[in-house]
């Protein structure tokens, strides 16, 4: 056994009781200036369960988190986990029509939101059949300090425990249901593996800003809690907040491409003290390398990990280690790395049969990490998951002789902007119904803050005029800001296909000439 494998707990009612015992005075979370020792935290989250339980929440009963990171959340998803209630943390910079959808699709009865998001819950929960009960998150703690520790049963190690939705092709997102095993069982074979970074010490410190409603958000906080560390958590991302964390003595974060561009390019970046960050992972969009040779210059003693994966692999499921990692940049840097310890990666062709090394495919993952499947979404999920268990991504890449992957293009068409997933279709729905447009197509297009920038290609009625502006405003309106245009190209046709179908490739062409890939 390596030197980190201190337990091989795969659920997070034995992990929670592991070290209350082990490390009861060791801070499990800290969040300004509020710190919460792994004792107090298991002793909060059973008290949790009993505050649920007085609800009625049983297990498979879903229930939901309305707002930025807290470790309120981050409590009331372990006290659910470990009873077998299903947490949904909904992203926060959703339209309220976006909230209703997800709040309607789980059925979720209780709904525990921020105090900024309070009112937005009460006003979404009142037209939902479910009419659930809306609680502020702090209330619910102080409530649950009136309750005894509840007596529950634990949930088996295949029932899920935390759904997250992703964005769908036709408008609708869908929720990945993941299980104890997805978000926990990987851990003991890069434990076995003995990789240098999965190893922390007692004192190390995870820094949670990324969105909780994302697996790059709650899965940090699956890491930490695992090993038994401190979770860092801030509300939301800001560049200051990052690198005053890091002299604060976080020594392990993740960060999406565009928000690490905003640290190593702030002013204060030049004097700020980075011994303390041990690993910086970064993902969830691929990462230009000269962003990435900047931030190991600007981080001379940092490791850096790229993690590949996504909310239906639980996380990271493909790793480009710290030694590939170079000043002066190498073809591996340009890759996503290898497949973890215990996770296959294949590359696979349109008849789903495996394409020899170095020729291009679908990128398929098997691995205890992959989501079961979609919820109450069947066909969805047999068109993802195929009868062997292997998960089809939906990106299209090439494998080395090495095992490494070079993600090279998405089959399916999604946009990821500043390491939010954005569909076409979805922003193409939200455009349609403008009084000026008659027809309208969305694509990605290269964005130096953002890796890709949203942009809505529009053919305009006859005798009307098109406002970019206006579509623009339409759009935010009626979906979540970050999904909207950010520009609009106004064209006299769309180009289609003999059956009619946009051609998207079409219109990205130009904008993409001269990149080495169809992703920045």
């Amino acid at each position: 056994m390596a030197r980190n494998a201190y337990h091989d707990h795969h659920n997070f009612d034995a992990i929670m009781h592991f070290w209350a015992k082990e490390r009861p005075d060791g801070p499990a979370f800290d969040q300004d200036g509020r710190i919460i020792t792994y004792a107090g935290a298991d002793i909060l989250t059973r008290q949790l369960i009993a505050l649920f339980k007085a609800r009625d929440i049983a297990p498979g009963d879903r229930i939901a988190w309305l707002g930025k990171n807290r470790d309120t959340y981050f409590l009331l998803y372990i006290a659910a986990a470990r009873m077998g209630a299903v947490m949904v943390p909904v992203g926060w910079r959703l339209a309220p029509r976006e909230i209703a959808y997800i709040l309607s699709d789980t059925g979720a009865k209780l709904v525990f939101a921020d105090a900024d998001f309070v009112d937005t819950a009460h006003a979404v929960a009142a037209d939902l059949p479910a009419n659930p009960e809306v609680i502020e998150g702090e209330a619910a703690l102080r409530a649950a300090a009136g309750f005894e520790p509840a007596d529950y049963t634990p949930p088996g190690a295949d029932d899920p425990v935390l759904q997250l939705y992703t964005s769908g092709t036709t408008g609708n997102p869908k929720g990945a249901m993941l299980s104890n095993t997805n978000l926990l069982g990987l851990r003991n074979a890069g434990n076995e593996a003995g990789l240098d970074w999965q190893y922390y010490e007692p004192d190390d410190c995870m820094l949670v800003a990324m969105p909780c409603a994302h697996i790059g958000g709650t899965g940090l906080v699956n890491i930490a809690v695992a090993n038994g560390v401190r979770s860092l958590v801030q509300a939301e991302f800001t560049p200051v907040g990052v690198l005053e964390a890091i002299e604060a003595g976080a020594t392990h974060m993740f960060i999406v491409p565009a928000a690490l561009q905003m640290v190593v390019q702030h002013p204060r970046a030049a004097t700020t003290d980075f011994s303390n960050l041990k690993y910086l992972m970064y993902g969830a969009a691929p990462m230009p390398l000269e962003l990435l040779k900047e931030a190991v210059r600007t981080m001379p003693t940092t490791k850096f990990l790229q993690a590949y994966g996504m909310t239906e692999t639980s996380g990271t499921i493909s790793i480009l280690p710290p030694e590939d990692h170079s000043t002066t940049g190498n073809q591996r840097m340009r890759s996503a790395g290898k497949a973890c310890p215990g996770v296959e990666i294949e590359v696979r062709d349109a008849e789903n049969r495996e394409v020899p090394r170095g020729e291009i495919g679908e990128v398929c993952i098997r691995s205890p990490s992959n989501t079961a499947g979609y919820w109450r979404l069947p066909e969805a999920t047999a068109k993802t998951i195929d009868p062997d268990g292997w998960l089809h991504t939906g990106d299209a890449g090439v494998m080395d002789d090495d095992g490494y992957v070079y993600i090279q293009d998405r089959i399916k068409d999604m946009i990821i902007s500043g390491g939010e997933n954005v569909y076409p279709a979805e922003v193409e729905s939200a455009i349609y119904g403008h009084p000026a447009i008659a027809e309208v197509a969305v694509i990605g297009v290269p964005s130096a803050k953002w890796g890709e920038e949203v942009k809505a290609c529009v053919v305009a009625k006859p005798g009307h005029e098109v406002d970019a502006a206006d579509v623009i405003a339409w759009a935010r309106e009626r979906i979540a800001a970050f999904k909207a245009p950010k520009s609009v190209d106004i064209i006299p046709l769309m180009p289609r296909n003999a059956s009619g179908k946009i051609l998207r490739r079409e219109l990205r062409a130009p904008y993409w000439e001269g990149q080495e890939r169809q992703v920045s």
